[in-house]
């Protein structure tokens, strides 16, 4: 193929990505929050009630297990370390939830030790395995396996071993002193505070690098649970802010780090769900993609061989007169052109560049008749599948045309997108050219009106300038 050129990046800007928007919308309600509790305005209740924090813990449970069990089948899928350490960390999350709920059962304890201090450490060590799951990024780890997602089981047995053995040693993590009207007075041990405010800085550091990622790696449409990760880990950091502040979570009251809390695990049960759909959806698509596979595999060994051998005998025939057997001769190959564009439509990926497709589709044509393409393709440019088709068929339609009636051994194709975000698309030739006044009732007026009514399902135009003597140009616009 001679002359073939592809053009650099060009066009409308990029598409404005939601996940910038999201998290930042995240930081708002937490830095308000926050601002809130600091000036202990009346705008912010605590409320009493043990049952409320059982149901929120239990549903903040529920939910860390569901992501982290989607992360590890991604784990065995992609081998992306960020995955694993995401789910090792949304499992610790989880164990620490359960824990205490367990110790509720177990005597031999002064309450406020081995339940809190094994929640605290448990909780600090998932906030830093967060922050090195978004510092690891696209990494890949080949000798791991998803046994090493049993490393937090045996990080929080290690841990409860070591706090039950020295439960009498251990002080009460938080006590409650005494209670002003309807707002207790919560008070923590220093390494507590500290522990929340590691865990916070962590959290909120993870949810700028996530959101950073999405938009370097454009992910907002083929990582769903990333891009929602950024605006859950900034309601996640906010909230152990405010723990530093209140630390409700090990007693019975309901503040508002509660409820940020809760909020980052449901806004990861949205991206969990939505990677799911997005999951199945993909399975759907690649299911069809083979059938229409095999779709083209059949016509490739049926029709168009048949086609082929009609032709072979077509042309060797002598016995019928010239004109007759030259019509058939066209009959067959417009037949194997109509055969084989439905074979490459079907046994095609749907992602294909547009560009590759067009110069493929011509190519097609120009080599059946010996001749030669010049193609200059914009290859940014994407159109959803109806719109290929009928672009396809528009540039078969042209480029026969021009070989064919323009008698041309050389055609050029063009693809672009101008200034004002339109794309054009151009089959340009140098040939005999003819009138388009006149076209109309033949053989090429028929080919001219299928690609204006083509064109017309794009919503848009196509322009045919032509003359005798001085070549002939379709334009496509769009």
């Amino acid at each position: 193929m001679q002359g073939q050129a592809v053009r650099g990046v060009t066009g409308r800007p990029a598409a404005r990505h939601p996940a910038p928007a999201m998290t930042l919308a995240g930081w708002a309600v937490g830095l308000t929050t926050t601002v809130l509790v600091l000036g202990a305005t009346p705008l912010v209740p605590t409320y009493r009630n043990a049952a409320l924090h059982i149901v929120l813990d239990t549903a903040d449970t529920c939910v860390a297990l569901l992501v982290a069990y989607l992360l590890l089948g991604r784990f065995g899928r992609s081998r992306r370390l960020q995955d694993l350490l995401l789910a090792e960390a949304l499992l610790l999350l989880a164990l620490s939830g359960l824990g205490i709920a367990l110790l509720e059962f177990v005597s031999g304890y002064t309450p406020g030790t081995v339940d809190v201090w094994f929640s605290v450490g448990l909780r600090s060590v998932a906030g830093v395995l967060v922050l090195l799951a978004a510092l690891a990024r696209d990494r890949v780890v080949e000798g791991w396996t998803q046994r090493s997602f049993l490393v937090p089981w045996a990080v929080a047995g290690a841990a409860l071993a070591m706090l039950w053995g020295a439960r009498g040693q251990l002080p009460v993590a938080v006590v409650e002193q005494t209670t002003e009207g309807q707002r207790p007075l919560l008070t923590e041990q220093p390494l507590v505070f500290t522990a929340w405010s590691v865990a916070a800085a962590c959290f909120l550091m993870a949810s700028v690098i996530f959101t950073q990622q999405v938009v370097r790696d454009r992910l907002d449409e083929s990582d769903q649970l990333l891009m929602w990760a950024g605006p859950a880990f900034a309601l996640a950091g906010f909230a152990r802010i405010s723990y530093t502040l209140f630390p409700s979570l090990y007693s019975e009251w309901v503040h508002t780090g509660d409820l940020l809390r809760t909020a980052s695990y449901v806004i990861l049960l949205i991206g969990a769900t939505r990677e799911i759909r997005q999951y199945w959806t993909a399975q759907a698509d690649i299911a069809v993609l083979e059938d229409r596979r095999r779709l083209a595999r059949e016509l490739h060994d049926g029709v168009v061989q048949e086609l082929g051998y009609i032709r072979i005998v077509t042309d060797g025939l002598r016995t019928i007169p010239d004109a007759t057997r030259q019509g058939l001769l066209e009959s067959c190959d417009r037949a194997l052109d109509e055969a084989r564009a439905a074979v490459d439509a079907l046994g095609r990926s749907p992602d294909e560049p547009l560009g590759l497709v067009l110069h493929r589709a011509a190519r097609q044509v120009a080599e059946r008749y010996d001749a030669t393409l010049e193609v200059d393709l914009d290859p940014t440019i994407t159109v959803g599948a109806a719109h290929r088709h009928a672009l396809v068929r528009i540039t078969r339609e042209a480029v026969s045309n021009a070989i064919r009636h323009g008698r041309v051994t050389c055609v050029r194709l063009h693809l672009a997108r101008d200034s004002d975000g339109r794309c054009r698309l151009r089959v340009a030739d140098a040939g005999q050219g003819f009138d388009p006044a006149a076209a109309p009732g033949t053989s090429t007026g028929f080919g001219l009106t299928s690609m204006s009514d083509r064109a017309a399902g794009l919503q848009g135009t196509v322009d045919i300038r032509s003359q005798p003597g001085q070549g002939t140009t379709v334009e496509v616009t769009w």
